[in-house]
């Protein structure tokens, strides 16, 4: 691994890191907070967090921090096989080692921090099946990427950083939160359940990211995209 790639790779270890270290920690924090009061804490949080960790590595890596943003990339040609590889890997990594920290530094006496983590972890609720929750992570992860593609990877794309990625998370949450815990983030599933074990309805949050990414990616980055920016 060439020295760009390498700190490529670890911009990505450090924000994702930061996504699941908040995510998870913030939902165990404002687990007594029901409603709409707790899901907008949940929403504003990771929303905040992409939205500094996506401008603070974008000079860097390009600031994915989610397999599926990376997969949306490498479909819209814009990053090649090997470095997408080299990205998945450091992203997982990155979430299972801030699942693991979060397990530590948050268990008490009674509450042991495996309970926190698989708390934190996203699942389905209300009442969607697998193949809601398919579609639903589907379509706000198309959102996702869609603007990720629109507002920093097109040379059109205005110079606001992650604000806007970091308000779609934001509205992705608070659509989806309640149906799959909107997570558009296979990392986001993947470390939790590792070190919670909450590992219910786990294709979900691997197919429905991976389409949508995708579909994004070849909407955008393979059609709409200003041509000379390749």
């Amino acid at each position: 691994m060439n020295q760009t790639l390498l700190k490529q790779c670890v911009a990505e270890f450090v924000g994702t890191f930061a996504l699941i270290f908040i995510g998870v920690g913030v939902i165990a924090n404002h687990a007594d907070l029901a409603g709409s009061a707790g899901l907008l804490a949940v929403a504003v949080a990771h929303g905040f967090t992409i939205a500094v960790m996506a401008s603070a590595t974008g000079g860097i890596s390009g600031g994915h921090l989610n397999p599926a943003v990376t997969f949306g990339l490498l479909l819209g040609a814009k990053i090649d096989l090997k470095r997408s590889v080299a990205y998945w890997i450091a992203q997982l990594a990155g979430a299972i080692i801030a699942a693991w920290m979060v397990a530590l530094l948050l268990q008490s006496g009674d509450v042991s921090g495996k309970v926190l983590v698989a708390k934190g972890t996203p699942a389905l609720g209300k009442g969607a099946t697998g193949l809601q929750g398919i579609g639903i992570e589907a379509v706000l992860t198309f959102f996702l990427v869609f603007v990720i593609y629109g507002s920093a990877v097109d040379v059109r794309a205005p110079k606001i950083g992650g604000l806007a990625i970091g308000l779609t998370i934001t509205l992705d949450i608070l659509f989806g939160g309640p149906f799959t815990g909107a997570a558009m983030n296979p990392a986001r599933t993947f470390g939790p359940a590792l070190i919670g074990g909450q590992w219910d309805h786990h294709y979900v949050y691997w197919l429905g990211p991976l389409i949508g990414g995708a579909l994004a990616g070849l909407v955008y980055g393979r059609f709409l995209i200003k041509p000379d920016s390749k």
